[in-house]
């Protein structure tokens, strides 16, 4: 980022997120590989040129997780854009810097598969392990600067 720029003028990165609940109630969480700490968060990720979001989200869920579009029915999206601010050491280095934070559409998705479908060895491993947890549960582990975000999508998904 050159110098003299405001940071709060730095767009939003779009992208999409994934609630994936079982027939349990239960929602899909993954461990981030890149963090040492414990650090779990539901599947994410961009949004491409002339992709929906609805596709985005598939897209994501299977390169993260091996979950395909015949394994889930979706059942939902948020209505609104959900934006949040990376923290100030994030913002200044990932995507060479240049947004803000992330603009997120969230999509629930019922899962109809057995967890067998579930892999995690991609060439670009997202997660390190995976767990089912309840809302509740997976509010309290969340990297927190995502938590407001997780809070309102489950919220508004009723599973709150």
């Amino acid at each position: 980022m050159g110098a003299g720029v405001d940071p709060d003028d730095r767009p939003y990165r779009p992208c999409v997120g994934v609630v994936l609940v079982n027939g349990e109630g239960r929602i899909f969480a993954g461990q981030r590989a890149d963090m040492d700490s414990p650090a779990w968060q539901m599947p994410q990720g961009g949004v491409e040129a002339g992709e929906t979001q609805r596709d985005a989200a598939l897209r994501e869920l299977c390169e993260e997780t091996g979950i395909k579009a015949e394994h889930v029915t979706v059942l939902g999206e948020t209505a609104n854009w959900l934006p949040y601010d990376f923290p100030p050491e994030i913002a200044a280095t990932r995507w060479g810097g240049k947004f803000r934070g992330q603009e997120q559409k969230w999509v629930l998705m019922r899962m109809d598969a057995s967890d067998e479908v579930i892999d995690l060895a991609h060439k670009d491993v997202e997660f390190s392990d995976w767990r089912w947890m309840a809302a509740q549960d997976l509010l309290t582990v969340i990297v927190e600067f995502k938590r407001p975000i997780y809070q309102k999508v489950m919220e508004e998904f009723g599973l709150i």
